[in-house]
């Protein structure tokens, strides 16, 4: 009977144990420390994703990290719309003013500012609080705001023209020498952009009456119309990235720094460089269009992009130059592609009302 009793007690103590495990008195609650009586604070759910529609041109690139960061901080879904090049963008977004396919448009450059001004696609908007680069003042671009710049110059060979014995040309002028002949490409500029922003940087060196007297003696000097950059670049040029037998080509200023950084096997020394005349500085320009649903979420956005988190993402992705002063160039860039000094620049206003004359010009002193 007594073991009975002891087994009876031993048993009733394991189910008292199981139903109120053992808890260490300095975390058992206190009267104090329990919730408060009035009713908790409500929590919404989250809300459904806000869509928004930035239309620009194709060469547009950006890390995915910085477009999930700018999803993530406002609950949004980013949808690029690819729409060609900087004119064939422009010209969609004008066409489709009245059921606007896109809420922001990136990518008009300085060539065709005036043109997208004169549409009246664009909502006014000022962001507030950014300080952008000398030179750069966006009352002049309004209602669009600057986002990036680069520059279009003449890029060299460097161990091509030593095998030459030639040293870089040091001005326009000089591309008419003998010793320069057969060695130079440009790209056609009714087809492409940095072939259009060297024809510009010549109209501003020599002026609206006598370009067109430069570009017959260049002709005369065997200069070489490529259709494009990438023909220009890869097929024709002499460089490391190119195959041909030109050591002089028209690209861009970040040229170089983007030969060291795709190199393989990797290099630390450059084999291009830049000229130091003839630069074209393009600038690109986003806005707000007219009719957009988003219009709070679009002007989110026109700041991320003023932001550093995108503005130190634009060199590596897009090769050009940011245009805040709070950005920081990478490293790659300081040492290999300086922002070049920029002499002459042509105002929107005057391309834009220039532009088709002076292509029908170029036309007939380079393809009849």
């Amino acid at each position: 009977m007594r073991r009975w009793l002891i087994l009876l007690c031993a048993t009733l103590a394991l189910v008292a144990c199981a139903q109120n495990p053992a808890v260490p008195s300095s975390t058992v609650p206190s009267p104090a420390d329990a919730a408060p009586s009035e009713t908790p604070l409500k929590v919404d759910a989250p809300t459904d994703t806000q869509p928004l529609t930035v239309m620009t041109h194709d060469s547009f690139a950006i890390s995915p990290e910085t477009i999930a960061a700018f999803e993530a901080r406002h609950n949004a879904k980013v949808t690029i719309l690819n729409s060609g090049d900087s004119g064939s963008m422009l010209n969609k977004a004008i066409l489709s003013k009245d059921a606007p396919l896109a809420d922001v448009l990136y990518g008009v450059d300085n060539t065709f500012l005036s043109r997208a001004q004169e549409a009246d696609i664009f909502m006014p908007y000022t962001p507030a609080g950014v300080a952008f680069v000398e030179g750069i003042n966006p009352a002049d671009s309004a209602p669009l705001i600057p986002v990036d710049r680069g520059y279009v110059l003449i890029n060299y060979d460097v161990a091509a023209l030593q095998t030459l014995g030639l040293e870089p040309p040091r001005s326009l002028q000089d591309l008419l020498m003998p010793e320069y002949k057969g060695l130079l490409i440009v790209q056609n500029p009714a087809l492409s952009s940095p072939g259009l922003a060297f024809l510009l940087a010549t109209v501003a060196e020599f002026g609206p009456a006598k370009w067109q007297g430069y570009w017959k003696l260049l002709r005369e000097n065997d200069v070489l119309i490529a259709p494009d950059w990438n023909t220009a670049y890869y097929t024709h040029f002499s460089g490391s990235s190119g195959k041909g037998p030109r050591p002089l080509v028209v690209s861009y200023s970040s040229s170089p720094a983007a030969e060291v950084i795709y190199s393989d096997p990797k290099v630390t020394v450059a084999p291009t460089a830049n000229v130091s005349f003839g630069a074209f500085e393009q600038i690109e320009y986003t806005g707000i269009l007219k009719g957009t649903q988003q219009e709070t979420l679009a002007k989110a956005f026109i700041d991320f992009m003023l932001s550093d988190t995108f503005q130190n993402d634009i060199p590596l992705n897009m090769f050009v130059y940011p245009v805040t002063q709070s950005a920081v160039l990478p490293a790659e860039f300081v040492q290999y592609s300086a922002v070049p000094t920029v002499r002459a620049q042509l105002v929107p206003a005057m391309i834009a009302a220039n532009r088709d004359a002076w292509l029908a010009e170029w036309d007939t002193i380079m393809l009849k």
